[in-house]
């Protein structure tokens, strides 16, 4: 018998409840109760949860591992109470869009990850052929654009080449992550580049919901499983509420950044706020969490897309848009849960078992016997303030500076060992 931990409180797909889980060669072999443990348990200081499951992660190596790098990603990731994490397939060179750059990709990876790693495919125009052999070798689905991604190696797909690539996906029953907004409704800053508003005016909610539209139209005539990313646009999610009673086959994520902050709060010139789509106003950000209750988006990522300072440096124009949160995402999320009267359990359905249903994970995200012992000791009444230069992000570069949280992780174990050393990361594929 390996690892026994006794809480008084875990996290539970049967509920909250005080639980001894007991570990053998890396998995959960049973959770009983607390007076059945060993008396060499070892007692959690917090509530146990289990591991998260980030599915949203740009690690951005091979190609601009100055920018990130999977040993920094994944070690940050643990740090902030997650044990897997799938990465997408642009920002690195090249991209994940043929089985050759996989390899490349899993061979920079290799003996250097803290967690557990996935990966996405990529769907580009061009690479149609190349899909089934990418869904063959192991990516968990493939990620596509329907606006200018930010790097000219992953163009986006134009919209007449949208439903040959769900069709084509359709075939052998993949997953199709989008990147939904509309290409005629964005805009370059007109105006005052320093300021928010410039930027966020750039990128209309209407880009968004025109794009969520078009998905829904070509998931429901291809059948194509399709998943929204990052959805900032609360308008949306009436969309995609009337789609799934439909019985579309198409879903949604949201990321911490738009639960917790609204674009009344961002000053001008505060590029690190900079993403795509951007922040949104305080009433949206209310409809994105009736979506999250209702169970119309069905998890929280991170969407980590780090970048040095210097090129989130500069106005609203130029800036990198992207926000480095992956050790972050956890406390950030339950500090704003919690505020609305949410339970830990709560989140921890949409950043552990949300995210590993999406990728197929079946033995991620839950305390329950036959996964593997992915597991956190999660102080949630914790108070801190953050502090860039305390994260494990390659670049101490952070919107969340000097922000108070609450919520704490006190410790991760990946397979039932602690994660305070060499990197044992896994490399993941998809059960096929």
């Amino acid at each position: 018998m390996g690892l026994v931990l006794v809480a008084e409180q875990a996290v539970t797909p049967q509920g909250v409840r005080s639980a001894a889980v007991h570990t053998d060669d890396g998995r959960i072999v049973a959770v009983t109760d607390p007076d059945e443990a060993p008396a060499d348990a070892e007692v959690v200081d917090g509530v146990l949860i289990p591991g998260l499951v980030d599915t949203h992660v740009h690690c951005n190596e091979p190609g601009r591992t100055e920018w990130e790098g999977f040993a920094t990603a994944t070690r940050a990731a643990a740090a902030g109470g997650i044990t897997t994490l799938v990465d997408m397939p642009l920002n690195a060179i090249p991209p994940t869009t043929t089985v050759a750059a996989l390899d490349v990709k899993r061979a920079s990876a290799q003996g250097q990850c803290h967690t557990d790693v996935g990966f996405w495919g990529g769907a580009v125009p061009g690479n149609l052929r190349d899909l089934k052999a990418l869904h063959d070798a192991g990516v968990f689905g493939f990620k596509a654009f329907l606006t200018d991604s930010g790097v000219a190696e992953f163009p986006a797909l134009r919209g007449d080449e949208l439903p040959d690539v769900m069709a084509a996906i359709a075939g052998f029953d993949g997953l199709l992550l989008v990147h939904a907004e509309h290409p005629d409704r964005v805009a370059g800053c007109i105006g005052d580049g320093a300021r928010f508003a410039t930027w966020l005016a750039s990128r209309p909610a209407e880009a968004e919901d025109e794009a969520v539209a078009a998905v829904i139209d070509a998931s429901r005539a291809t059948g194509c499983r399709a998943h929204v990313v990052h959805l900032s646009s609360g308008a949306a999610v009436s969309l995609l509420r009337r789609a799934q009673a439909e019985g579309v086959r198409v879903s949604a994520e949201t990321c911490p950044h738009y639960l917790a902050l609204c674009a009344e709060d961002i000053p001008d010139g505060a590029t690190l706020f900079k993403c795509a789509p951007p922040i949104r106003e305080r009433a949206n950000t209310d409809a994105l969490w009736d979506g999250l209750v209702d169970g119309t988006i069905g998890l929280v990522v991170s969407d980590h897309s780090p970048a040095p300072p210097e090129l989130k440096a500069g106005d609203f124009a130029t800036a990198w848009g992207g926000i480095a949160s992956v050790q972050l995402a956890l406390a950030v999320t339950w500090t704003a849960a919690r505020q609305r009267g949410l339970g830990l359990a709560d989140v921890v359905g949409w950043m552990a078992a949300g995210p590993a249903r999406l990728a197929g994970l079946a033995s991620k995200g839950a305390i329950r016997a036959g996964v593997d012992a992915d597991l956190v000791a999660f102080d949630p009444d914790a108070e801190w303030t953050v502090d860039p230069a305390a994260l494990h992000h390659r670049h101490p570069v952070s919107p969340y500076a000097g922000r108070r949280l609450r919520g704490r992780v006190r410790r991760t174990w990946l397979r039932g060992e602690a994660v305070d050393g060499a990197p044992r990361g896994r490399m993941l594929e998809a059960a096929r």
